[in-house]
């Protein structure tokens, strides 16, 4: 019974982070939302025997295999059956903007960094992303984020050096 309250203890604790990464990923709600889900079911039902300090970087594995999974499931969804691949509206992605409430200042500088660091993540390619992601948003380090990436520990090193840059560039103004 111990473990259960851990692992549901665990799942509160990734659950809010976890849906944003999906909804940056999805750029639906309740695509992304569905993605968490099944990933917290699998962990639960596959991996809840594993050491606690394992969960982290399986449970980002997890989601970022169902995240993949989604993507390939989009592309032949578009490409099938709902329209042609070079439709306008294939890459629109509607993001939902979470209000800042730390100050007046904070939040008249966030509403226009805010909007500007989403739309540089949706810009990286998804590895890129996922790398930055793990590694400055969840704090994990390089072993982990190879772990949850099913990569080499230097593809996460790469992915999230050109992360870095890119962001860099297009962010160049908030400096």
């Amino acid at each position: 019974m111990a473990n259960v309250d851990r692992l549901d203890r665990f799942l509160a604790t990734v659950e809010r982070r976890a849906l944003r990464m999906a909804e940056f990923a999805t750029g639906d709600r309740e695509e992304a939302l569905d993605l968490v889900q099944e990933t917290m079911l699998k962990l639960a039902e596959k991996y809840r025997h594993k050491r606690e300090t394992d969960w982290k970087p399986l449970f980002y594995r997890i989601l970022q295999s169902r995240i993949r999974d989604w993507y390939r499931r989009q592309a032949v969804r578009n490409r099938v059956l709902l329209r042609p691949a070079d439709s306008p509206d294939t890459d629109k992605i509607q993001l939902t903007k979470e209000q800042a409430t730390i100050n007046p200042e904070s939040n008249l500088e966030s509403e226009r960094f805010a909007p500007a660091l989403e739309a540089a993540l949706m810009a990286l390619p998804l590895r890129q992303r996922q790398a930055f992601l793990l590694r400055i948003w969840e704090g994990f380090d390089v072993r982990q984020c190879a772990v949850a990436m099913g990569c080499r520990e230097g593809s996460v090193k790469t992915h999230l050096f050109r992360a870095l840059q890119s962001l860099r560039i297009a962010l160049a103004e908030f400096r």
